[in-house]
């Protein structure tokens, strides 16, 4: 097992794009439905699989492009660090003084590192000045323990 971080950060108006943070239905809309669906339908089907956007489960980063991988590590603890020197380079920009408590992060760190180890995905998110959206996710491969079907982005 080993795991892939994932880092966005952009406009909380199009992280709330939940449509195309979604993947699109297994199976289309019938032929001859309505027009407005089937569009909605082709336009999600070629967006997610390639938009940076965060999914909205975790697992679904493993089925975005390989170049959205921040990195993969093999060591739970190593992929947790990761996560927090993300968050100390967007501490001065947290929205909240609740989210740049330094005693907090840490403590998200140790936690992250403890479900990590345990094969569970990670996935935080802070709203920044503007208003921004900053999301981070670690998520373990080879088998994800959600989606063991999900194939490694690094192949």
């Amino acid at each position: 097992m080993h795991q892939h971080g994932y880092q966005w950060t952009g406009p909380k108006e199009r992280f709330d794009q939940e449509a195309l943070r979604r993947p699109p239905h297994p199976e289309p809309p019938p032929p001859g439905g309505k027009p407005e669906l089937i569009q909605r339908y082709q336009e999600v089907a070629a967006e997610f699989p390639t938009s940076d956007l965060p999914p909205l489960e975790t697992a679904h980063w493993l089925i975005k492009p390989r170049s959205l991988v921040r990195g993969t590590w093999s060591e739970a603890q190593e992929a947790a660090e990761w996560l927090g020197k993300r968050w100390a380079e967007h501490t001065d920009r947290f929205a909240s003084a609740h989210d740049r408590d330094m005693t907090r992060l840490s403590r998200l760190v140790g936690s992250a590192a403890v479900q990590l180890a345990a094969g569970v995905d990670v996935s935080y998110g802070f709203y920044l000045e503007r208003p921004a959206f900053l999301h981070l996710a670690v998520v373990t491969c080879s088998p994800n323990r959600s989606m063991p079907d999900l194939p490694c982005p690094l192949g």
